[in-house]
Formats: structure tokens, C-alpha cells, sequence
């Protein structure tokens, strides 16, 4: 099973590029800026990536990312993952990437961008890779921030396929964001949210109903509401499920207790990513195994999660047809 899943093309739609950070290359970059880590070694920063809950994490993630300064950080960030992606049979990934994180630091946008998608071009180019672009808001920073950035952002709408809505949930409901999102519909940028998570399940359905979304990312929680799980159904929309993250986090106990299940006997319409996977305990790959392991999955299983992904992905027609073309040969 190990080496049918490694050879599976793959798609990832939840992948927060900056939570791809290894602590090797937090090192390099903290050295190539001269930037001093609370950390004295690769092996101390392993064992700070370790945390309780999803503020916990989020500490780490933007103490991680101070490293990232310049064009060639964020270039070398992306390519980074992207190799190590490839390298495990993964196909495509819709990144998303938090412009407010990076300008509270003083890094401009242009400087983020012109990173980013010198390594999108670059892998898309050498790699058997497409990538999508996500500009993703901090729901824990004012809404009008998040319009302002999407305003700044005017020279890159073109380079972007849609914008999120990510970080700390609680307390911070998809309704705040109303302006944003309806903005990017003018924009005809796709528009998608993270929800039901640690927040309620009533997010996943004002994400819905309020941001006109067309990806919930997680959602694990609408199986505490018949209604959000009937819309969920009714319109198959894709759920970007993270069953590594959901572990880490505490979001479930253990992968055993995961919903997914649950979510497929439901009939919704589920993919499997890896969220942030230098810290989540691995990228896609490492998921997928994990997921045979307890759920005792199948062959047939996998290739309908990546089916899934692949008819949700950002990436042009020709691209998807032929990754699904692919998907119709995979022998096993």
C-alpha cells in the first residue's frame, strides 16, 4: 500500500506555505539574515515544534516565519516544499499564503509575491507540479485590514486564483469578513474559508451562506449540525480535510477517533491535505499512509480523494483533464 500511495498522483488543496518551514531551513535563512532563533540547534527547534492547541502552533508559526525577509526567502521557502512534494508523487498544490503576517513585519507584498511565484514558474516549469495561489486573511486581524491588502494586491489579481480566510477561528466568525469576500466576487476570484475546525459548525454555514464559498477548509465540525452537513451535500462542496493537523492540534484525540469516516459514509464531498507539515508530522504523503493505517482504506479510496481534489484544484482545464487521465490508469 505504501508504494501504490507514493506513486498515486496526488492533489493537495490546504497547504499554508509558510507552515512548510523545516527547521533546517529556519536555520539557513536565520543565518543567511543574521537573525538570532530562540533555539540553539536544528534538534532544540524539533522539539519546540510541539505544541497543545491551535494558539500554540500559531505562536510558533509567526515566530518561525521572522526569518523570511527577503524575495529569495520566500522563493527559497516555496521551492523547498515544492521539491519534497514531488518528490513524494504529489502533482498539484493550491498554497495559501498570509500577506498580513509578512507586511506587520515590514516585508512588502512585493517582495512575498515576487518569491512566491518565481517558485510557482520555476516548479511548474522542472517539476511534474501545478500550483494555485491563495491570498489567505488573519481572521484575528481587523477586516478592513484584510481589504486594504486585497486592494494592494491589484498588480498580482491576475496571479492569484482565490482568496482565504485562515488562523485562530474562535470568536472570529466568517460574518467579520463579508466586505472582503464580496469584493473578490467582484474581482471573479474564487473565495474560500477555513470553518468548523475549532470554531462551531455555524461558521461553516455562514461561510457559505455570507462568503459565497466554494471550498470549506476543514469542516470536520459539520457532523454536529444535520443542517450544515445537508448543505455540505446538497452542493458537494469540497471539504480540504487535514487529519495529521487535526491530531496535532487536539482537534481529535487520536487519527483512530477521526471523522473522516464519517464524512465519506455522509456522501460529502472530501479531499486530504496536509495543512502545515513541517509542523503536522509530514506533507501528503505521510496523510495518506496514516489514513490507510487507521482507517484500513483501500486502493479504490485514495484514487476517489484524489478525484476529488483534482476536479476541485486551481489550475487550468487542459491541467486537470490530464491529471485525471492519469488517475484512470494508476494500476494496484
Amino acid at each position: 500500500m505504501q508504494d501504490f500511495l507514493r506513486n498515486l498522483p496526488k492533489v493537495e488543496l490546504h497547504l499554508h506555505i509558510e507552515g512548510s518551514l523545516e527547521p533546517e531551513l529556519m536555520f539557513a535563512l536565520a543565518e543567511r539574515n543574521s537573525i538570532e532563533l530562540p533555539y540553539s540547534s536544528v534538534e532544540e527547534a524539533k522539539v519546540a515544534y510541539q505544541f497543545k492547541d491551535l494558539q500554540g502552533f500559531l505562536n510558533l508559526y509567526f515566530q518561525g516565519m521572522s526569518v523570511l525577509r527577503h524575495e529569495q526567502d520566500f522563493y527559497d521557502l516555496a521551492m523547498d516544499y515544492f521539491k519534497r512534494a514531488s518528490s513524494e508523487g504529489v502533482v498539484h498544490i493550491d498554497i495559501h499564503f498570509d500577506p498580513q503576517a509578512h507586511l506587520q513585519r515590514g516585508v512588502s507584498l512585493d517582495v512575498v509575491m515576487s518569491g512566491l511565484l518565481r517558485a510557482k514558474q520555476e516548479a511548474e516549469q522542472s517539476l511534474d507540479l501545478s500550483v494555485g495561489m491563495i491570498m489567505a486573511f488573519l481572521r484575528d486581524r481587523p477586516a478592513e485590514e484584510a481589504l486594504q491588502v486585497l486592494e494592494q494586491a491589484a498588480p498580482y489579481w491576475s496571479e492569484l486564483d482565490a482568496i482565504g480566510l485562515d488562523s485562530a477561528e474562535r470568536d472570529h466568525p466568517p460574518s467579520k469578513f463579508v466586505a472582503v469576500f464580496k469584493r473578490a466576487q467582484e474581482l471573479d476570484l474564487a473565495r474560500v474559508a477555513h470553518a468548523g475546525e475549532e470554531g462551531p459548525a455555524s461558521y461553516i454555514i455562514e461561510a457559505l451562506d455570507l462568503l459565497d464559498v466554494c471550498r470549506i477548509d476543514h469542516g470536520i465540525r459539520c457532523l454536529e449540525s444535520d443542517e450544515a452537513v445537508e448543505r455540505l451535500y446538497q452542493k458537494q462542496t469540497v471539504l480540504t480535510v487535514c487529519p495529521l493537523s487535526n491530531v496535532s492540534l487536539n482537534v481529535v484525540d487520536s487519527l483512530t477517533d477521526h471523522p473522516l469516516p464519517a464524512l465519506l459514509d455522509k456522501g460529502l464531498n472530501v479531499t486530504i491535505s496536509s495543512d502545515d507539515p513541517a509542523y503536522f508530522g509530514g506533507g501528503l504523503l505521510a496523510n495518506h499512509i496514516a489514513c490507510a493505517q487507521s482507517f484500513g482504506w483501500d486502493e479504490e479510496a485514495f484514487l476517489t480523494l484524489n478525484r476529488n481534489a483534482i476536479k476541485e484544484a486551481f489550475t487550468t482545464e487542459s491541467r486537470r483533464q490530464e491529471l485525471l487521465a492519469r488517475l484512470d490508469v494508476v494500476e494496484y
